[in-house]
């Protein structure tokens, strides 16, 4: 593919799956409602409207094909009223579009990944085309595409041949355009009135026949038989409409017309007389166009062109502006704290690096801010998963979502979509009571709940899935892990913490059977695994018979840290500011041992162990050795807290992070309290330590 065409089907791909979201939404909403409103049929109707001619021009057929008879569909729900569906035809409407966007979804997929598309979706079609058959009354053997005779669109010439004015049904006008629709595609006349609004749409003057092809069913056979007619006062704008006819769907064959010489002259002077005048719709037009349309018509040709205030760009562009804006960020640390100026008196240079950090600091906002996204489009598809498994399960279960607002780093949001889907599905299919009748049985309102809320606390976004369900059975849970040799430490000394941390342990499971939606194997071990690496933490709350509290603690963002730079003999290491609870200097007494020999240090009543860095990384040339002469840093990651023994304090700085590079993941040092590396001002590297991992490294093993 050229420039052009990516960009062009980046561009598709963005929208189409913006509409696809929001049809989700509208979606739920609407079933909520049990009805959907005129608002929401138009906004339907549009959508598929879209997607159909996006997906036509990049030749997507089967996206194309599905988007159109959806647009059929609502097409006759706008011009007749939901009114005229009762609630059983409502119930089929809204499952049906849950389907259709799933499967205008799963093509989408196959286009992001290079796949070929579906080739046969007939059957679906079908089941489109018999809904809409069956509501519009056209149903049990009466259907437009049932009623289609020999000498339809397949034999256009029969009823008149091109440049005569015989053909039956042929407007008196000077050109017209004759068209035939496919065999058998069904309900010719709404396909007919819809190819008038399209035209009309596009500011032409033009008549039509049959003319009341909106309101009259009986005119699909008379356009079967000879055809629909679009008659135009001169050539060019014939031609010009035969165009957008050829772009339109379900169109067999087509004709320009050319209508006897002494009936377009004066048509054709006229027409050149009003050349500046907004276009007159005649009799017919007028007769045949519903006042709503034809307001829509008029008004369309006084709209001032619309401001575009919003512009979509490729993450790729964020993704080298941030580097770009990282690097000066270093460059200008560099300038500024450079050895040469050491002992000068550089008043008006100090002055202009002042005012070039605060420059730099706010281009670093305003460049992380064109990456901050709602979460809501994660939380709104959450909707879908409770509805669907509510269908499924046959459990009453609402979901409330709070602060749908609150905004995460692009990459940090598209990486918390799948584990916040994997508990919303447990606490579905594993939290909420199997009834409404073992809900009330233990005092507790019948429909249970779900509530996914999010909110920012400093450099944090914490995110958190609560139920009002069954809990988790500790008991059972100890159980298992005996059982399966989980356990690394005697019964009686296992918190209720640390048995729901036993639930994100890798393989263990607390399912006695494999549903659709769990126990295969990928459980809330992947969650934190994935969690954790974005930075995040994940920890549990439960009590049994109130429900369970899944906590995510997600960075607003990965490029750019608040940082303590501390000194371990030649070597700087930065301790991310969010994990350090407090720094402390310590007598040689304060240290007491445990059984093992470890370091233990007394802190606010707790006792904590103590991991020296330069044990920890082999660093042993010029370091403190004695506990005196270094600090203590006390360091805390959710619930795992320790001490770190480092040389010096150097200074609190905002740092950029840059990620190591990928081959050194063959040597698993992530495992070991490294999460990535900056450039400080000086030129020289500092390794930015991960707390939580540290702990599982030294502590925890």
């Amino acid at each position: 593919m050229d420039n052009v065409t990516d960009s062009l089907l980046d561009t598709y791909l963005f929208e189409t799956n913006s509409l696809l979201e929001r049809l989700d939404e509208l979606l739920i909403e609407a079933e909520q409602n049990k009805d959907f409103t005129e608002d929401e049929v138009n906004e339907i109707f549009r959508s598929m409207h879209t997607i159909k001619g996006s997906s036509a021009m990049l030749e997507f057929n089967s996206l194309m094909e599905i988007a159109h008879h959806i647009e059929d569909l609502f097409f006759y729900i706008r011009e007749n009223g939901m009114s005229t569906l009762n609630s059983e035809d409502k119930n089929e409407l809204f499952n049906l579009m849950f389907k259709s966007v799933d499967r205008l979804r799963e093509e989408i997929e196959k286009v992001e990944n290079n796949e070929p598309l579906s080739t046969n979706i007939d059957s679906f079609i079908e089941e489109i085309n018999n809904f809409l058959s069956k509501i519009s009354g056209q149903g049990d053997g009466e259907s437009a595409s049932e009623g289609t005779s020999s000498s339809g669109a397949s034999a256009p010439s029969q009823a008149g041949a091109p440049g005569s004015a015989d053909a039956p049904g042929m407007p008196d006008a000077p050109w017209c355009i004759r068209i035939f629709f496919e065999e058998g595609c069904g309900m010719e006349n709404l396909r007919a009135f819809m190819l008038v609004t399209t035209i009309q749409e596009n500011g032409y003057d033009f008549i039509y026949a049959p003319a009341d092809v909106e309101t009259d069913s009986s005119t699909t056979q008379e356009i079967i038989d000879h055809g629909f007619y679009l008659g135009f006062h001169d050539e060019e704008q014939a031609k010009k409409a035969a165009v957008i006819v050829a772009g339109s769907n379900n169109i067999h064959s087509y004709e320009v017309i050319e209508n006897a010489p002494s009936a377009k002259d004066e048509p054709k002077k006229e027409s050149k007389e009003n050349t500046s005048a907004a276009p007159k719709p005649n009799a017919n037009a007028k007769a045949s166009a519903s006042p709503r349309q034809t307001g829509q018509q008029q008004a369309s040709s006084h709209h001032a062109p619309v401001k575009q205030n919003l512009i979509s760009v490729n993450l790729s562009k964020l993704d080298s502006l941030m580097a770009l804006v990282g690097e000066i960020v270093i460059t200008e640390s560099m300038v500024t704290s450079s050895p040469d100026l050491k002992g000068l008196k550089l008043d008006n240079f100090m002055k202009s690096a002042r005012q070039l950090r605060k420059l730099t600091d706010d281009l670093q906002d305003i460049s992380m801010s064109l990456r901050m996204v709602s979460v809501s489009g994660v939380f709104q598809k959450m909707n879908r998963i409770v509805r669907d498994m509510r269908k499924t399960l046959n459990k009453d279960v609402r979901l409330t979502l709070v602060g749908e607002d609150t905004e995460l780093d692009k990459s940090i949001v598209d990486s918390i979509s799948d584990p916040i889907m994997h508990i919303v599905r447990n606490s579905m299919d594993h939290g909420i009571e199997e009834s409404s009748e073992e809900r009330i049985a233990a005092g507790k309102d019948p429909q249970g709940e779900i509530i996914l809320s999010a909110v920012h606390t400093g450099n944090e976004v914490i995110i958190s899935i609560q139920d009002d369900g069954v809990g988790v059975d500790t008991d059972a849970v100890l159980e298992k892990a005996r059982r399966n040799n989980f356990l690394t430490k005697p019964e009686e000394e296992y918190s209720k913490k640390d048995i729901l941390a036993l639930l994100m342990e890798p393989g263990f499971s607390t399912n006695t059977e494999v549903t659709e939606y769990s126990g295969r194997g990928v459980g809330m071990d992947v969650v934190k695994k994935n969690i954790e690496s974005i930075g995040g933490v994940v920890s549990m709350t439960s009590e049994k018979g109130q429900g369970s509290c899944t906590t995510l603690k997600i960075p607003l963002t990965l490029a750019i840290v608040d940082g303590m730079e501390v000194s371990v003999g030649n070597s700087i290491f930065t301790v991310p500011i969010s994990n350090i609870r407090s720094s402390f200097k310590v007598q040689a007494e304060d240290v007491i041992y445990d059984a093992a020999g470890h370091e233990i240090i007394r802190c606010m009543d707790e006792f904590y162990p103590v991991v020296r860095l330069h044990n920890m990384y082999g660093i042993y040339e010029d370091v403190c050795t004695n506990i005196e002469d270094g600090i203590l840093m006390w360091v805390e990651e959710n619930d795992r807290s320790f001490c770190l023994f480092v040389d010096s304090l150097l200074g609190e700085q905002q740092v950029v992070v840059k990620p190591l590079p990928p081959y050194l993941n063959n040597f698993g040092i992530k495992d070991y309290g490294i999460s990535g590396c900056t450039i400080l001002g000086d030129g020289n590297i500092s390794i930015i330590l991960n707390i939580s991992s540290i702990h599982s490294a030294v502590i925890h093993s």
